[in-house]
């Protein structure tokens, strides 16, 4: 469980996705009765929902919480809380984020929600709403891509060569196996990433930059992270599926996303079309994000503003790279802000 406040109580409740997997929301409230509308919380691969909930002295959860929103975090299938899965983007989009809505709005009985989406959990969201399956959200916040992803060359390198070799050993990647051997491959791969990165004295840190990202590191900003946090990061990562750099592989080649599976609940290719959603978007990019390049949000702001100018917005946060914006230690005066801004307009 992540960090509560003393007056904050956190319920989990398991639903089912739409084809029959296990998921779970976490629901956050404080003694204050909600005066605004529940807003979902989405992570991205590998993590799982206490991402938004680090040992900093005032997360995004607390300030939403004191604005006055009904907070939840939803584990969709990537998550690291729930059996390990292969999984796509695009089963996530037509089976866990419509069910994740559904399940919320049954609960709280609201007519529709906001949403804080990042990373994967961004694109496989966006990808919903683009298709039309979460007609009953009305605002969506995203950080770092959300339809098209642009990342750095030597990450580029590392899904269309590297990865088909890993397949070869593994059906994963584990931050985690900084932590704890899982055989001799495991092994090797943390030998080979001790050699190669000397930026700290946190494996777990050095693994996330050599599976996410072109950094070192690569997923955030050290100056941006107090120690406590950087040492919170070593249980925070565990597997997440090759199949997935597969599927980002197609995606990065095509410059957008494309749909990978049997899905006919999504089109073949997300900017061929206007998205069928009336969702406003509050894009954000890091600039010095080095999983996603801010080109990413760039571009999917272009994207939004040929089919329907002047409705949604884009944020460059400088100073900041992937996840910091969530769990830096300034991001309570840097970052969430903007977060909370969006929500409101």
């Amino acid at each position: 469980m992540g960090i509560t406040r003393a007056d904050h109580e956190t319920s989990v409740i398991p639903f089912r996705s739409r084809d029959d997997r296990p998921l779970s929301l976490v629901h956050v409230t404080s003694p204050a009765t909600p005066s605004k509308g529940p807003v979902l919380l989405v992570h991205g691969a590998g993590v799982r929902a206490e991402l938004f909930r680090p040992p900093v002295a005032t997360t995004l959860v607390d300030v939403l919480l004191e604005d006055g929103w009904d907070v939840w975090m939803l584990n969709w299938r990537a998550s690291i809380d729930l059996a390990p899965v292969a999984w796509t983007l695009a089963d996530a989009a037509v089976y866990d984020h419509p069910a994740a809505v559904d399940r919320v709005l049954a609960e709280t009985g609201a007519e529709t929600l906001k949403a804080v989406i990042h990373c994967q959990g961004s694109t496989s969201f966006a990808m919903s709403a683009a298709a039309g399956l979460l007609p009953r959200v009305d605002t969506i916040v995203s950080n770092a891509v959300s339809l098209h992803p642009v990342v750095p060359a030597f990450s580029r390198f590392k899904i269309e060569r590297l990865a088909p070799l890993v397949q070869r050993f593994s059906p994963f990647l584990s931050p985690a196996w900084g932590n704890r051997s899982e055989g001799y491959f495991s092994r090797a791969v943390r030998a080979i990433v001790k050699a190669s990165h000397h930026e700290c004295d946190n494996t777990v840190c050095k693994l996330v930059s050599f599976t996410y990202g072109s950094g070192r590191p690569a997923l955030w900003r050290h100056e941006n992270l107090d120690e406590t946090t950087h040492s919170w990061i070593k249980g925070e990562f565990a597997e997440v599926p090759l199949s997935f750099f597969t599927e980002m592989g197609r995606c990065i080649r095509a410059g957008r996303l494309v749909t990978v599976g049997n899905h006919p609940e999504l089109p073949d290719d997300f900017g061929a079309q206007a998205p069928r959603t009336d969702a406003r978007f509050a894009l954000l990019a890091g600039l010095e994000n080095l999983c996603f390049l801010p080109e990413s949000q760039e571009r999917t702001y272009e994207f939004l503003s040929r089919h329907r100018p002047g409705r949604d917005t884009l944020h460059l946060i400088p100073g900041y790279g992937h996840l910091d914006v969530f769990f830096g230690s300034n991001a309570w005066q840097d970052t969430f802000p903007i977060i909370v801004k969006e929500l409101n307009s």
